[in-house]
């Protein structure tokens, strides 16, 4: 019967969200992102069996499980591209830019480096991923920490998050290349250079494209949705240029998420002035908060849930944790070479630009489904190293962004 697919998934729901609500409070409780909060929980309960406790297995592979939690991580990076706009982007400066690029390029060549040296019996692909998981920055994150602070005007938080959003445009390009590149090994070929520059040039190309026609197809789509004068249209037509993005991606060979980013950076608040939503007070983020509360957990716990603490009995794995917690910091500290603004606090923005957080999970998330030779890219115990390094580098940089900003003195702005 149709309903026996939805009982199973009610109480995984329930435990999810419950574990969910309560790991987010406790991180925040100790001045945490609860982000952390909730994949610690997902671990957790992933882990029960080791105490006896099978409950939570058949959440793992639950498919409807699973369906949600690709819905969750569209809604969340369509919410992040809706932080930002193409005019901030154009905005950030030449120190952003160049912040940028080195924090995407060293971690990129650290985490190559490091899956080399540690997993030389691992095809080049794997070595290559573990180098694309370690390029993003979670704007998320960081723009929470410099709030708590104070210091979200300070020039220091202008360069970090102009350079973040860049950081998760090219990562995402990255990402859209090396598994491209992945899938096309795996279908028995190699990839020519020319073959790498299509699926690069297909992937900006997408972005190009998205921005600048999106942006006037949407534009006269929800004046259209506007003058139906219909409840719920502001949220309606979001999710409807979201969604429709996100599949134009999945078609022409890239990752939803890159279509859902694009979405939010198109999606500007001059183009709802029209919607009855908005002359009440509310915006798109404002309407979509809800049903990201419910999604985006689902996603981060479920995440957690994969990780197999079994697999750190094997002391190859903690070393693997470590080399790519070691190569993501000292990765994104090189971006302090890209600072042009005299007397600008350098070590803060390393720091700022250190956390993985949803970003790192996200790209790990999309190895495991990448299979080669039979094998994922991202092992069950790859995974569990990638996640140990996530919450490393989002543990670590609440403090250290506060110290860095404290031993240079100032008030807060």
């Amino acid at each position: 019967m149709a309903h026996d697919a939805v009982v199973p998934l009610l109480l995984a729901l329930a435990v999810i969200l419950a574990a969910a609500s309560a790991g987010g409070w406790l991180a925040e409780r100790i001045r945490q992102p609860s982000v952390l909060g909730e994949l610690i929980a997902g671990v957790l309960l992933g882990n029960l069996g080791i105490l006896g406790f099978h409950g939570c297995e058949p959440f793992k592979t639950n498919p409807e499980l699973a369906a949600l939690a690709e819905i969750g991580v569209i809604v969340l990076l369509f919410d992040v591209g809706l932080e930002s706009t193409i005019g901030d982007m154009l905005k950030v400066g030449r120190s952003a830019l160049l912040v940028a690029v080195l924090g995407v390029v060293m971690p990129f060549a650290l985490g190559w480096a490091a899956g080399a040296w540690l997993l030389p019996e691992r095809s080049v692909y794997v070595h290559v991923f573990l180098g694309a998981v370690l390029t993003a920055t979670s704007v998320g994150i960081t723009a929470r920490v410099l709030r708590d602070l104070g210091r979200t005007k300070s020039p220091e938080a202008k360069i970090i998050l102009g350079a973040a959003v860049i950081d998760d445009v090219l990562g995402l390009v990255i990402l859209a290349v090396v598994s491209g590149i992945i899938a096309a090994a795996a279908g028995g070929g190699g990839l020519p250079i020319l073959g790498v520059a299509w699926i690069a040039g297909k992937a900006l190309g997408f972005l190009v494209l998205a921005i600048v026609l999106g942006s006037l197809i949407a534009r006269q789509a929800l004046r259209w949705f506007a003058k139906a004068g219909m409840p719920g249209t502001l949220l309606t037509s979001g999710l409807v240029v979201c969604f429709v993005l996100s599949y134009l991606a999945a078609a022409v060979g890239l990752a939803p998420i890159v279509g859902a980013f694009a979405a939010g950076l198109i999606l500007e608040p001059a183009f709802f002035a029209a919607f009855e939503d908005t002359r009440r007070g509310h915006t798109l983020r404002s309407l979509i908060h809800p049903i990201s509360t419910i999604l985006v957990p689902v996603f981060f716990v479920r995440m957690g849930l994969l990780v197999d603490l079994r697999s750190f009995a094997d002391p190859r794995i903690l070393a693997i944790a470590g080399a790519l917690t070691v190569a993501a910091w000292l990765g994104k500290q090189a971006c302090m070479l890209g600072v042009l603004e005299r007397g600008a606090n350098r070590l803060a923005i390393g720091i700022g630009m250190v956390p993985r957080g949803e970003v790192g999970l996200i790209f790990a998330n999309i190895g495991v489904g990448l299979t080669l030779a039979g094998e994922r890219i991202i092992t069950p115990p790859l995974y569990a190293a990638v996640v140990i390094m996530v919450i490393v580098t989002t543990l670590v940089t609440p403090p250290l962004l506060a110290w860095s900003f404290s031993r240079r003195g100032g008030r807060a702005s």
